[in-house]
């Protein structure tokens, strides 16, 4: 089975740490359910739906742990990140690949590598200290929806412009080579060939992308208000789960404290869901 000890040594090196990756997602779970199901099942489950709002405390009956807020505004943060990144991560990728000169699509793509490299926090000063002001020109307050919008959608751009750069590098040369023999031109040809041969490629970039802007805190903290609410516009000020876990786990307490390891379960179900879908899409693509 295996043809020298390299073979075998660098086969079972690979299965333990594949194993290794899955026990530490697993204790990850573990750890949060451990954490999370007393409160659960102290509070119950409609509380965390249907209370007023959301203003824990130390008991179950004194408290109000209604996370629809936050739910939904992390929802439309995220929606509306990828709504905006997707187009332009994957057309910095068309670009970089079938419109540039070579030395141009070279450093594009460090450019790209560069943005993908930048620390949160520092997109999240750039937001709080140059685009919440503009948008308090333009609708008070500033610090909102469209602000948290806006500065993820930066920040995931370079993740979705580099994975799918990675999927059009993988097209066969044969499907430029044939499109050229059928006089196909550039345009046609990235609409009717390479686009649809890199589909699956692209879902996933964009699921990558959103699984970032689900998980960002810092630049969200900084710019999005951090006010609990279900925002009616999108210049009002929202409160992320990430941004509810880092604001408040240092002082909580009791069910308090349960209720915060309640959103990182939900946050972690989430990615669970991402990481399905690219797998779906992946096998897809594969079948394709």
């Amino acid at each position: 089975m295996f043809p020298s000890r390299r073979d075998f040594l660098l086969t079972w090196g690979l299965r333990g740490c594949g194993v290794l990756t899955a026990s530490v997602v697993l204790m990850i779970l573990g750890f949060l359910l451990r954490e999370s199901l007393p409160t659960i099942s102290r509070v119950g489950i409609d509380r965390f739906l249907g209370d007023a709002t959301w203003h824990p405390s130390s008991g179950a009956e004194g408290g109000q742990f209604n996370l629809v807020p936050m739910i939904v505004a992390t929802l439309l943060t995220t929606a509306g990140a990828v709504l905006v990144a997707a187009p332009v991560g994957i057309a910095a990728a068309i670009f970089s690949h079938y419109y540039a000169p070579r030395w141009l699509g070279v450093v594009f793509a460090k450019i790209i590598e560069l943005l993908a490299g930048i620390p949160s926090v520092v997109y999240g000063l750039w937001g709080l200290t140059v685009l919440v002001p503009l948008i308090a020109q333009w609708q008070p307050p500033g610090p909102s929806l469209l602000a948290a919008v806006i500065v993820l959608s930066m920040m995931i751009v370079p993740t979705i412009g580099l994975f799918a750069s990675a999927a059009f590098q993988s097209l066969p040369i044969e499907h430029l080579h044939a499109a050229a023999a059928l006089g196909l031109s550039r345009p046609r040809f990235i609409l009717s060939v390479a686009l649809p041969a890199s589909r699956s490629g692209l879902f996933t970039a964009i699921i990558l992308g959103t699984g970032r802007a689900i998980g960002e805190t810092m630049a969200v903290l900084m710019v999005a208000g951090n006010v609990v609410q279900t925002p009616d516009s999108l210049f009002q000020p929202v409160r992320t789960i990430t941004a509810n876990i880092a604001l408040e786990m240092a002082y909580a307490m009791g069910d308090h404290r349960g209720a915060l390891f309640v959103c990182g379960l939900l946050l972690m179900g989430m990615v669970i869901v991402l990481v399905a879908a690219a797998d779906r899409l992946g096998r897809g693509g594969a079948r394709a």
